[in-house]
């Protein structure tokens, strides 16, 4: 069986669906699940959401609306007014109407999870109804029964004994009689709460997915021809690579690049599973596959960004030196407010690192910190890192930049930059 999955740009508007359900008819006899992002940008739409929701940042119900108008508008464009998916639809957005009805109580990971996890839901229901209005069986199924997490909001953990368990018992039978149409990024509690696995999370879906039912490939359909060495909004002469190993892709996706979420690999890699890189605007194209045996070939550097960076650096109170009790405390801290460090480096007096910047996380972890250590931090910068790199790329992409760090080894060289 094979596994795909379509990101929102695959699915921005109706085209995209209707084109979707092309790609899809082509592998008709297979057995076929497919996992679907939310549409378009309606993720960041329904942060904002969420934000003007929990800390009065816009009118919450003029968002709602346009979010609401935007998915209808899509609607029109591919039923008639009757077909049951606008009932679908508006029941699904029904439960975003009953929590803004109310203050906001609980807190704001827990929130997040239960109005942006709509996106994907609404989003497979208008995909799965396409499917059967163009006479491809197939069935809407709730991922949340069957990826099973703790209570992690916004970086759910998956219980894999208990995940496995589910989508083995169920989900073979269901795919013996039609594709399955299911939900990226989600997952659910014990609870029955909603937890999503990070941001990007649809490609971490397929491979849970995929991993548990043993299947044949799993093909990620993206705007873009395959794995580049950058991302062409930035870069200009950009290269595609044919093939990578699944350890090249992992240490890809660590330092950011963002075609792939980060814990995909790993379950794809422990099950032998080929993962593949392709367009969904040219099926035939031969895209990138990222497999155990392949060959690693670099006649360009792979350049990652990640914007939105923050340089934190901590040091005692007393001057005295940064010793490991003073690291371990540290890094108890980002621990407990769910902060990642990109880079590090210590001196005597110092620890410096460069994490993303979360709101909400990036202040707690501040008001954690100042009890104990003095803090300095400069905002809004960009990290670089640069796979397999050469003196001369390292210093043509950092010309005319203020650097504010700069870490290399064997095969990788970061700089934070302003």
């Amino acid at each position: 069986m094979l596994v795909f999955k379509f990101g929102g740009a695959s699915v921005k508007d109706a085209q995209g669906v209707v084109n979707l359900g092309k790609v899809v008819s082509r592998y008709a006899g297979n057995q076929l699940l497919v996992v679907v992002s939310a549409m378009g940008k309606t993720t960041n739409a329904l942060e904002k959401l969420t934000n003007a929701y929990v800390n009065g940042e816009g009118d919450v119900h003029e968002i709602f609306d346009e979010i609401k108008d935007y998915h209808y508008q899509i609607l029109s464009e591919l039923f008639e007014p009757k077909n049951p998916v606008f009932d679908e639809v508006a029941n699904t957005f029904v439960e975003i109407d009953w929590m803004i009805e109310d203050e906001p109580h609980d807190d704001y990971d827990f929130i997040y999870d239960q109005i942006v996890s709509i996106g994907e839901l609404v989003s497979t229901r208008i995909v799965n109804a396409w499917f059967n209005h163009e006479g491809i069986a197939s069935k809407w199924l709730d991922v949340r029964g069957y990826i099973h997490t703790d209570n992690t909001y916004r970086e759910g953990v998956v219980d894999w004994d208990k995940t496995r368990a589910s989508i083995q018992n169920e989900l073979p039978a269901l795919l013996e009689k039609s594709i399955i149409v299911t939900q990226g990024f989600l997952g659910g509690t014990s609870e029955n709460f909603t937890t999503t696995l990070g941001r990007e999370g649809s490609d971490y879906t397929a491979s849970i997915i995929a991993s548990c039912l043993g299947a044949e490939s799993v093909t990620t359909w993206k705007d873009v021809p395959g794995i580049l060495n950058a991302d062409p909004k930035h870069f200009v002469d950009t290269i595609k690579f044919d093939e990578l190993s699944y350890q090249e892709a992992i240490e890809m996706t660590y330092y950011g690049a963002s075609v792939i979420h980060p814990k995909t690999i790993k379950p794809l890699q422990n099950a032998k599973i080929p993962l593949l890189v392709k367009p969904f605007t040219d099926p035939d194209a031969p895209g990138t596959v990222i497999k155990e045996d392949a060959v690693n070939s670099f006649a360009k550097p792979v350049i990652i960004l990640k914007q939105k960076q923050v340089l934190l650096s901590v040091s005692t109170l007393d001057y005295s030196f940064i010793s490991e009790s003073h690291l371990s405390e540290i890094f108890g801290l980002f621990a407990k407010n769910q902060v990642k460090v990109n880079v590090m480096q210590t001196s005597a007096l110092s620890f410096t690192a460069c994490i993303d910047f979360v709101s909400g996380r990036f202040e707690k972890l501040l008001a954690s910190l100042k009890p104990y250590f003095k803090v300095r931090y400069n905002d809004n910068l960009t990290l670089i890192t640069l796979r397999h790199y050469t003196d001369d790329a390292l210093a043509e992409i950092t010309a005319g930049k203020t650097i504010l760090m700069k870490q290399t080894n064997r095969n990788t060289a970061q700089v934070v930059i302003k």
